[in-house]
């Protein structure tokens, strides 16, 4: 072990891809992962860059969807994590997803074989040992408890934690496609597809009450007492607790029917429908879009058995829940994702108060960037704010305010990338091509447009300004 090396404490999607970015730029790294030595609750497999919940990294659409935006970004930093994916993509709309195992193998085949990453199978207990002078702690929400103890004790902060829901995977061959059938919302072809990416299962109005119904009466896993309260991530809500929100709660959200047409009834909406889709590319398996669930295992199949398709359905996954930590990031970090009352810690992914996979990974990217220029013994030059990645990076480090005017424990939580973190562009059109004046939603996509522009613009002039030459 090269203790010399920038040493990168976890093996998920952050932790892979700063170690790919500090290799590539001409650094030595040594990464730690501690499966299959000791495993995690929520993990499967020893493979790096696991997918544990859903095999989606959402929209790819960079000139209106901020998430597809941040795909563009990574893209042009040479990610490893979108490079893998997009060779693995599956037909999702316009979605990007991936064959989750193909996916992970492939990350793992990458950085075993380069020849600057030493990949180390062992548990990090406890805070990394003093002569390692560099260390991202990658470790995400599934953090051991031993770690988390020893950064509790070091920064004097509580972490905080919230629940996270994982949803079903079902066979196709179980899936009555005399009732289900194949269409993307809005036909929308995206990445790796055809426009008929999804599967399609219709509710009229007595089916979906008395889903509902099922939905609120079914036996939930119990919370241990030091649990209770933990609130949720709201981009991830177990799909009954939405359902206890209101009752049309699930008719807004993932089971909205929108831009669906059932071929075999095409002139009456359906009442609600759930979406199911491909998993792995063989497509075999579908996951059952936003059904994130608490619900009791025998519960989960009675219940999802309910839906007009999946009567038969059957399982190569049940939902289930698990905790998740995170750090009080604006008021422990500084701007390069450094430890303040340690700097040789840096902190890269969910840990630091992101959300969502690829938010994660572009966190990671950013870290290993940073770490890789101190060993060269440059300062680490920060993205524009203008950038997704920027702007990302300076909310969770400062730009979250609380009441108290500092980031407070009781109000800084997980955030997903969106546009309301990127300043707004000064040369948004009010005008179409024929001179029509731009209004409600035509306005809106003509801003976030000028605001992806602007982004992908500045962030080719900051990787012309500071990117190394690469191995």
């Amino acid at each position: 072990m090269d203790q010399n090396s920038v040493h990168v404490v976890g093996g998920g999607l952050a932790g892979s891809e700063a170690a790919w970015q500090i290799a590539q730029s001409g650094v030595a790294v040594t990464m730690h992962e501690m499966r299959p030595v000791r495993m995690t609750d929520a993990h499967n497999t020893d493979a790096l860059a696991e997918l544990v919940c859903s095999n989606s990294f959402r929209s790819d659409d960079w000139e209106t969807n901020a998430v597809g935006l941040l795909h563009e970004e990574m893209r042009r930093c040479k990610s490893l994590i979108m490079a893998a994916g997009d060779l693995h993509k599956l037909p999702a709309g316009g979605a990007l997803a991936v064959d989750r195992d193909a996916f992970a193998q492939e990350v793992t085949l990458r950085l075993e074989e380069h020849p600057l990453i030493t990949i180390e199978r062992n548990e990090v207990a406890g805070l990394p040992p003093s002569e390692w002078e560099s260390v991202i702690v990658a470790t995400g929400p599934l953090t051991s408890p031993s770690l988390s103890k020893a950064i509790l004790e070091l920064t004097g902060e509580g972490q905080l934690a919230f629940f996270d829901a994982i949803a079903p995977i079902v066979h196709l061959e179980s899936v009555d496609l005399d009732i289900a059938w194949r269409q993307s919302r809005y036909d929308k072809p995206g990445p790796g597809g055809t426009g008929a990416d999804y599967l399609n299962c219709p509710l009229d109005k007595p089916t979906y009450e008395a889903f509902i119904d099922a939905l609120l009466a079914g036996e939930k896993t119990s919370f241990k007492e030091w649990e209770t309260s933990t609130p949720y991530f709201n981009g991830c809500l177990p799909i009954e607790v939405m359902a206890d929100r209101g009752r049309e709660t699930l008719r807004f959200g993932p089971m909205k029917p929108v831009g669906l047409t059932d071929p075999r009834n095409p002139d009456e909406r359906p009442y609600a429908v759930v979406q199911l889709r491909q998993d792995n590319a063989l497509g075999t398996l579908w996951n059952m879009v936003g059904f994130q669930t608490k619900l009791k295992y025998a519960d989960q199949t009675r219940i999802f058995r309910m839906i007009p398709g999946l009567g038969e359905a059957q399982f190569a996954r049940l939902g289930g829940l698990h905790r998740n930590t995170f750090l009080n990031s604006p008021k422990l970090l500084d701007g390069t994702l450094r430890l303040k009352s340690d700097p040789r810690l840096r902190f890269a992914g969910q840990i630091t108060g992101v959300e969502g996979y690829i938010e994660s990974a572009a966190v990671g990217l950013l870290t290993g960037r940073f770490a890789a220029a101190e060993r060269r013994r440059q300062l680490p030059a920060l993205p524009p704010k203008t950038t997704a990645m920027g702007a990302l990076l300076a909310h969770i480090t400062g730009g979250h305010i609380s009441a108290d005017g500092e980031g407070s424990s009781r109000s800084f939580q997980p955030m997903n990338i969106n546009y309301g973190l990127l300043p707004a562009a000064d040369n948004t059109p009010t005008h179409d091509a024929v001179g029509r004046r731009l209004k409600g939603k035509e306005r809106g996509m003509a801003k976030r447009r000028a605001v992806s522009s602007r982004a992908l613009q500045h962030l080719d002039e900051w990787l012309e300004a500071h990117s190394p030459a690469t191995t």
